[in-house]
């Protein structure tokens, strides 16, 4: 959970974690051995990214992507 209460997004999670090591996108790109447009639209949310690239970029800051179960609500 976020501070504020709320489920972080994966986009948002990326760009807080960048920044808070204070990492620009091409720094970012260039560590996790990605290219700079897939972190521009990792952290532009897009829906359809690779989930190996997704977890080369998640490693550097000690995470990776799995399954979560999802909360059902009636």
């Amino acid at each position: 959970m976020h501070p504020k209460g709320y489920k972080m997004n994966l986009a948002d999670f990326v760009k807080d974690k960048r920044k808070s090591v204070k990492l620009t996108q091409p720094e970012l790109a260039e560590k996790a051995g990605v290219g700079l447009r897939f972190i521009r639209e990792l952290e532009q949310g897009k829906e359809s990214l690779r989930l190996d690239k997704v977890n080369q970029v998640l490693q550097l800051f000690g995470y990776e992507v799995g399954a979560v179960k999802l909360e059902i609500r009636n």
